[in-house]
């Protein structure tokens, strides 16, 4: 037999099988990870047929035999395999780039290693008691059997928490032929979960038990998607846990999407506590080594239910029931790097195929998802209550214009820190949202204009202080991470009339220690969550109330579930407003409308104070009403007018390049290939509204010049010949420049 391999290098002239003969008494199965020679070297592969000898043109003598397989069993499902090959042709890459979604890139590169522990357990007819009696000169060994003596295996690394070094004493009672040291491989557990209690259900409320009544007859039949659409506090959550645990009962798996890590960790421990070792947790700030053990505990059937970002999608869950993606609407589930995929609709597609009912979710769903809703390619399910009928927080929106007016020149108005004041003497908690980090956004010369720019990008740096006033400085580019000091003078003009304006959350943060310098804040953005874990370290802070005020941007905007929050702050409602992107209008009701829904989830009720200098908006104004119908319509009706997504399609092939005029080259070149493609078809030109080719919004990021041909098309089968043609003509990749094609993108910058 022969095995048709695909080996793991991306690059055109090896992206099609090759053909391995499979060596006398060895085991290869389709999905196996295999060591095959190519050339003069060794790569790893993946087995994506086997089929007879007679079906190869070459001669037996030609095949080369497979080096080893890598693993016991095969990494890659038949599904994933399926899934992976779409996707292949959907982004137009070759099927090895997809492949690599599919399993954990330590295991790829063999960087990673079983982790095996030492255990112990007492040798067979032992007395432990009697035999520790004996030892009266070496009270370890003693203490060691007595620990052991239930009969039970004890790791060693535990052991040693009880008695102090104890691996000498061991050795001297294996030795004695009283204990058995074993080595055993073990699965290392992302940080905290094993501490996790566990919980039962509490009682359901109507809602949510009309709710599940819609969804659970399609999830026992196995097939169906579901909008699911509650308000913020309605117990979407609970939900979920109950569709999983009967995906259980039913012998199936689950996994969860999450668009943040910072909601990973409450996420997990709601899972973890209903579902204990049966929960497995991928993420990208897990390390290598927890990562794989994960992935692996999916694949070998220990762990049925996965909680996980975007990526989770891919895990290799068996006879898989149930996917739930929790706050669809954001844009996190767009992969912005190659092969650039949507998770929902890998999702969708990955459900339709293994015969999974999938559940997106969210208090603010995404235009296109509630308009497919509305279309029926979703049945919509509805939960307009808080639970318990908890009323929703109170909102106030001010006017900052007439703060500035009255002579207050701070960020926070008077009536948020009078809230303030009141919300912290009575002991509850405040959480504070401004969608900008750093101290100010960004440096300026008052006399000749001069903004400090990054070198790589085509973006301002923001002022970064650490520990007050009198703390360095410096000046960073949010895209690049490219860091620089501040200037003394305009490097322009020389004068000494450098300024700096607007205001990030550290600036809060300090603006906070000023006017309640006793009060322990949480500030969570970028810079305060790259370790590992950071999340959850301040997250359990803030929750365990020792900080009463949490500082953040979006990252704090959705999912959290803090009882004693009863007042949030939204610093600057109108910030993503003026955003050159068609979205910015729903983006800025759904941060507002979701860090609202932060306040009041308990038994106290909550307060929002909305500080903004466009306080008749009107999607300020829906925002501040919680009223998602109103808003919909709104902006159904001026994407309508303007003939915006869902009504069309913008679609985009973008250019990057080190060299400007290679990008733009290749710009002109790909423009000048389509209108040609248009003229010659004049059904997919007939569906054409614009076409262009133009310098991308930021026009370089880390150090890449970028040049877009941007289209927009009427969404209609008969455009579906010219997306292929885009992307077919993203595979142009030359030597000095790259090209994506994008549908629909996650930004257009």
């Amino acid at each position: 037999m022969v095995a048709q391999v695909i080996v793991d290098v991306v690059h055109t002239n090896v992206a099609k099988p090759f053909s391995y003969r499979i060596p006398d008494g060895m085991e290869v199965c389709v999905g196996l990870r295999v060591l095959v020679p190519l050339g003069r070297r060794q790569v790893d592969g993946f087995v994506v047929d086997i089929v007879d000898e007679s079906q190869i043109d070459l001669p037996p003598e030609k095949l080369r035999p497979i080096a080893k397989a890598l693993d016991d069993y095969p990494a890659l499902l038949p599904q994933l395999l399926e899934l992976a090959e779409e996707l292949s042709l959907e982004c137009h890459c070759p099927l090895s780039e997809t492949l690599r979604l599919m399993l954990p890139a330590a295991m790829r590169t063999g960087r990673i290693q079983l982790k095996q522990e030492q255990f112990a357990k007492l040798a067979d007819c032992v007395d432990a008691l009697a035999e520790a009696d004996k030892q009266r000169r070496a009270p370890k060994r003693a203490t060691l059997l007595r620990l052991l003596s239930d009969g039970a295996e004890k790791s060693v690394n535990e052991l040693a928490q009880l008695v102090n070094d104890p691996r000498e004493a061991l050795k001297a009672l294996e030795k004695a032929g009283l204990v058995q040291l074993i080595r055993r491989v073990v699965f290392r557990a992302p940080d905290g979960v094993e501490s996790i209690e566990r919980t039962v259900a509490p009682p359901l409320t109507g809602d949510q038990l009309d709710a599940l009544d819609t969804m659970l007859p399609a999830l026992k039949a196995g097939k169906g998607a579901f909008l699911l659409h509650g308000v913020t506090g309605s117990g979407k959550t609970e939900v979920y846990l109950s569709m999983v645990e009967q995906t259980l009962r039913m012998g199936k798996g689950a996994i969860i999407l999450v668009p943040e890590i910072a909601l990973t960790p409450q996420m997990v421990r709601w899972f973890c506590s209903r579902f204990g070792p049966e929960t497995a947790v991928l993420h990208s700030r897990l390390t290598d080594g927890q990562r794989y053990d994960e992935w692996r505990r999916i694949r070998l059937g220990h762990a049925r239910v996965v909680v996980g970002a975007r990526s989770a999608i891919f895990a290799p869950v068996e006879n898989l029931g149930l996917i739930v993606i929790d706050e669809e609407h954001e844009q996190t589930y767009l992969s912005d790097k190659h092969p650039r995929y949507d998770a929902r609709r890998v999702a969708v597609s990955r459900a339709s195929r293994e015969g999974a009912c999938v559940v997106l979710s969210s208090a603010t769903p995404s235009i296109l998802s509630f308009a497919m809703a509305r279309r029926g390619d979703y049945t919509l399910v509805e939960m307009p209550r808080r639970v318990n009928d908890r009323p929703m927080p109170q909102v106030t929106i001010v006017d900052m214009r007439r703060e500035l007016e009255s002579g207050n020149r701070s960020i926070f108005s008077r009536l948020l820190i009078e809230k303030l004041t009141e919300c912290l003497g009575n002991g509850q908690q405040a959480m504070l949202f401004l969608n900008r980090r750093g101290f100010n956004t960004f440096v300026s010369c008052r006399q000749c204009g001069y903004v400090v720019k990054c070198s790589q990008c085509d973006l301002s740096m923001t002022l970064h202080r650490e520990h007050g006033e009198d703390g360095p400085q410096e000046l960073r580019c949010h895209m690049c991470g490219n860091v620089q000091a501040p200037p003394d003078v305009c490097p322009e003009c020389g004068s000494k009339y450098i300024r700096y304006f607007g205001s990030g959350t550290q600036r809060v943060e300090e603006e906070m220690h000023k006017l309640f310098p006793h009060i322990q804040t949480v500030r969570m953005d970028i810079d305060t969550t790259r370790e590992r874990d950071a999340h959850a370290k301040l997250l359990s802070k803030f929750g365990s109330g020792e900080a009463k005020v949490l500082i953040g941007t979006q990252m704090i905007a959705k999912g959290l579930d803090f009882p004693k929050v009863t007042l949030v702050g939204v610093v600057a409602a109108d910030m993503t407003l003026n955003l050159p992107d068609y979205r910015a209008q729903e983006r800025t009701f759904q941060l507002i409308t979701q860090v609202a829904g932060r306040a009041g989830r308990a038994q106290q009720p909550g307060e929002v104070i909305v500080q903004t200098y466009k306080p008749d908006n009107p999607c300020i104004e829906a925002a501040a009403a919680q009223d998602y119908r109103a808003f919909f319509e709104m902006e159904f009706s001026r994407r309508r007018a303007g003939l915006y997504p869902p009504f069309t399609l913008l679609a985009r092939l973008l250019v990057e390049s080190e060299r400007e005029n290679d990008a733009k080259l290749m710009c002109e070149q790909l423009y000048s290939t389509v209108q040609t493609y248009l003229l010659s078809h004049p059904p997919q030109k007939k569906r054409t509204l614009m076409i262009r080719a133009d310098e991308a919004p930021v026009k370089r990021i880390r150090g890449q010049y970028r040049y877009h041909v941007l289209l927009k098309v009427f969404d209609h089968p008969d455009i579906a010949p010219l997306l292929a043609l885009l992307s077919e003509l993203s595979a142009m990749t030359s030597e000095t420049c790259r090209v994506y094609c994008e549908v629909n993108p996650a930004t257009m910058m």
